[in-house]
């Protein structure tokens, strides 16, 4: 009998291991695909297999054949369709990535050299009163929105930044997209706030750093070009007047998932 109840007990911990990991491998690819194209394709398919299920339930033959035919298509579809995310996914799986974000992903030094470039970059176009727009991607991917720009997979420098968003250039007019220490794209279009309490003072910029905060879980660094004034807008809510120092603690905290605490603790949506 205690034999019994030690293998009881040794097959039920098994499966909890079992089902802990699998849930976390799940998450880890939707974490992955969250604000993709793909989101809204997995949907689709969902809401195709559960039709299949109900159709042979009510006894629709045909109806039944039919998405059943369909569903046989997509074994084939499934490929080409999610070739971007799987792609990208066996690239994370071979740097040994693929279950830490971007940023996680980065050394002790790297992540202080990133911090460093982008602490120079905003000083360089606050001082210039250069507007810019900066989306670090954090969990949620946003390959959706670096399509609509100019692809650079380029490393992250203070003078390459601050480059991309002299006036009267091609890529000045967009948002440019972070993926751990590299630039992925330039002139990037993001979608605007929705909040109709955000200040009719604020630009676009502003209001793009705010909106897809709202759809992502990224942060965005915003450089005001009327004043020069620093912010970052994290989770829907804008983080004004920040000088380089204060820029790079605030970017740290957020990049780590700690919580901000202290002066960065103030938050307002307040024009700048």
């Amino acid at each position: 009998m205690a034999l019994l109840r030690s293998v009881n007990v040794l097959d039920t911990l098994a499966a909890i291991i079992d089902i802990g990991v699998v849930s976390y491998v799940f998450y880890r690819l939707f974490m992955l695909i969250r604000g993709t194209r793909a989101i809204q394709l997995i949907k689709g398919i969902f809401i195709l297999v559960v039709a299949t299920f109900v159709s042979r339930w009510l006894n629709l033959r045909e109806v039944n054949w039919l998405l059943k035919r369909i569903t046989d298509m997509l074994i084939v579809a499934i490929p080409v369709v999610f070739q971007p995310e799987l792609r990208r996914a066996l690239e994370q799986l071979g740097r040994g990535r693929l279950f830490v974000a971007p940023f996680e992903a980065l050394d002790e030094s790297a992540r202080k050299h990133l911090l460093d470039e982008l602490g120079r970059a905003a000083e360089m176009l606050s001082k210039n009163k250069i507007g810019a727009l900066l989306v670090l991607e954090r969990e949620t991917g946003l390959n959706d929105y670096a399509e609509t720009g100019i692809q650079l997979d380029a490393v992250v420098s203070a003078e390459f930044v601050t480059n991309i968003f002299i006036p009267n250039t091609p890529l000045h007019d967009g948002a440019a997209i972070v993926r751990g220490n590299r630039v992925v794209a330039a002139g990037c279009f993001l979608p605007l706030v929705e909040d109709h309490e955000v200040g009719p003072e604020l630009g676009s910029r502003h209001r793009a750093a705010i909106g897809i905060t709202e759809h992502s879980d990224a942060a965005a660094l915003v450089v005001s070009e009327e004043t020069g004034t620093i912010s970052v807008a994290n989770a829907g809510t804008l983080i004004r007047n920040l000088d380089g120092k204060g820029l790079r603690e605030l970017l740290d905290s957020l990049l780590r998932g700690k919580p901000t605490t202290g002066p960065l603790a103030f938050l307002n949506r307040g024009a700048s």
